[in-house]
């Protein structure tokens, strides 16, 4: 399996985008500061994930998840934690 995942920034309230094959592993990643890209952005909450059956999948869904659609769609979906 591969998983397509959404982390929120506490920090700077921003969305992170990404795919991975061990869903765990990677978030521990993100939360250890191990990842670039989101290192300065922690404490970060894994908000939203699909599970996707191989790597194409995955790669599609997270390309359409940084969009301006997807990124409305998840907005959509996580619209009462947002709020509150």
């Amino acid at each position: 399996m591969y998983y397509t995942y959404v982390l929120y920034s506490k920090k700077d309230g921003n969305f992170y985008t990404g795919f991975t094959q061990d869903l765990k592993l990677r978030f521990e990643q993100h939360t250890k500061g191990q990842v670039e890209s989101t290192k300065d952005r922690r404490p970060l909450e894994l908000v939203y994930y699909e599970a996707c059956l191989n790597r194409s999948d995955a790669t599609h869904r997270e390309k359409y998840l940084k969009t301006y659609h997807g990124k409305a769609y998840i907005k959509r979906r996580l619209k009462s934690y947002l709020t509150g």
